[in-house]
């Protein structure tokens, strides 16, 4: 039986299921990558064209880029791969490549964001690289969601980095 999660903000009902798939995955985000996440999500949430574009293509373009458009341009690069790689891991067999290429593509980019900044941004994007597989286990953990929740988690799991 699927209850409808109805209570809350969009961004209140991401960090709650976003809190379960931690559980599940057994990977403890810090409170900076489940905000960033959460943005991610509602940014992302009715894009219809998330899975037809081109990431390497779209990552080529960006690189012609200078200043705050090349990095807005990556982080749209990073963030669509850790989508495609957590939420989506068929769309890469479809494609015929691995979801390592979405995780090595989408790394690359939060790489290129924080060294093309030089303040709490290019601080963030150098972390959000660093966790990069944390992040994309969490985001499959939201895919094996038997039924969600609206109570939050009492109990974080222990740490996990997945390298």
């Amino acid at each position: 039986m699927m209850r409808t999660l109805h209570h809350g903000t969009a961004a209140e009902l991401w960090h709650t299921l976003l809190r379960e798939a931690e559980n599940r995955s057994h990977v403890a985000l810090d409170e900076m990558q489940e905000s960033y996440l959460v943005f991610v999500l509602l940014r992302h949430q009715n894009d219809p064209d998330l899975l037809a574009r081109v990431q390497a293509l779209d990552w080529l373009q960006a690189q012609e880029r200078v200043g705050q458009m090349r990095a807005d341009h990556l982080r749209d690069v990073g963030d669509r791969c850790l989508l495609i790689a957590g939420l989506f891991p068929a769309q890469a067999e479809r494609r015929r490549v691995s979801v390592e290429y979405f995780l090595a593509l989408g790394r690359s980019a939060y790489r290129d964001v924080a060294d093309a900044c030089r303040n709490a941004y290019a601080e963030l994007f150098a972390h959000l690289a660093a966790h990069y597989e944390g992040l994309v286990a969490v985001l499959r953990g939201l895919r094996e969601a038997p039924v969600p929740a609206l109570a939050p988690v009492a109990h974080r799991p222990p740490n996990i980095r997945l390298h």
